[in-house]
Parts: structure tokens; C-alpha cells; sequence
């Protein structure tokens, strides 16, 4: 995989099927899916093209989504089937990077936004909205 120096993601995997954790080749997960996600990163999981969790592990991501895929009694074990992967080295990013997919996207999470969040001011909304009032001339 080939990366531009001072990037901030390195790579990423886009809706791979769940199904990747259960595949096995001579009793070990196929080494070419698992390394690629051998770095930290932050992670999307789906339920089918809908995102329902966003996390972040200063580890290895693949082990970290495994652990979503294989342990029952994890918090989102049953309600996801695809999942992205970002690969970010630098941990110092994983927080923003988090921050930005949770409020890009609607998702389950429960975390605290680590981003504040800029509302249209007053003003600007009325005008907005008493644009779409006026209805153009026929």
C-alpha cells in the first residue's frame, strides 16, 4: 500500500462484509485481510449500507473489530454485518477522526462529541426559511 508522507490516514478498508472474520485458511484468518489492518485506526460499522457505530482503537484494528464480530456479549454484536476501516499511525488523530464520522453520520453512539458543533446562526436560518417561503411567480 503505498502512502504520501505526513498522511494522516494510510489506508482503509471499505465495507467489508463481516463474513472476513469467519473465513479461515489452515485454522488462521486469511493473512492478506488481517494485514492490512495491523495499525491503530477508527472503524464504521453497518448494518447493511446504514452506519451504526463508530469506534476507534489505539491498537490493532483488525483485532479490535474482531472482537465486535466474534464475542457475543459485546455491545454491538448483533447488529452489524459490514464495517470500514481507516488506518491512522499516529494515534494523536484518532479522536478528531472519530469525532468528524460521528457527526457526519447518524449512528448509535453514545460518545461524548469531542468536536463543537456550530449552529446556523438565528438570522441567517429566518432568511433561509423565508426564502423557501416565497413562493416564485407562475
Amino acid at each position: 500500500m503505498r502512502t504520501r508522507k505526513g498522511s494522516i490516514v494510510t489506508g482503509y478498508a471499505k465495507m467489508w462484509p463481516r463474513a472476513v472474520f469467519d473465513m479461515k485458511e489452515a485454522n488462521k484468518h486469511p493473512i492478506d485481510a488481517k494485514a492490512l489492518l495491523q495499525d491503530s485506526g477508527v472503524y464504521v460499522l453497518y448494518r447493511d449500507d446504514m452506519p451504526y457505530y463508530v469506534g476507534k482503537t489505539a491498537r490493532r484494528l483488525w483485532r479490535r473489530i474482531w472482537a465486535h464480530a466474534s464475542r457475543p456479549r459485546d455491545r454491538y454484536y448483533n447488529f452489524w454485518n459490514y464495517f470500514s476501516a481507516f488506518v491512522v499511525p499516529n494515534q494523536k488523530h484518532l479522536d478528531e477522526i472519530e469525532g468528524v464520522l460521528i457527526a457526519s453520520m447518524p449512528t448509535e453512539n453514545s460518545a461524548i462529541r469531542r468536536i463543537q458543533r456550530i449552529h446556523i446562526p438565528v438570522a441567517i436560518a429566518k432568511r433561509i426559511h423565508a426564502v423557501r417561503l416565497i413562493k416564485p411567480e407562475a
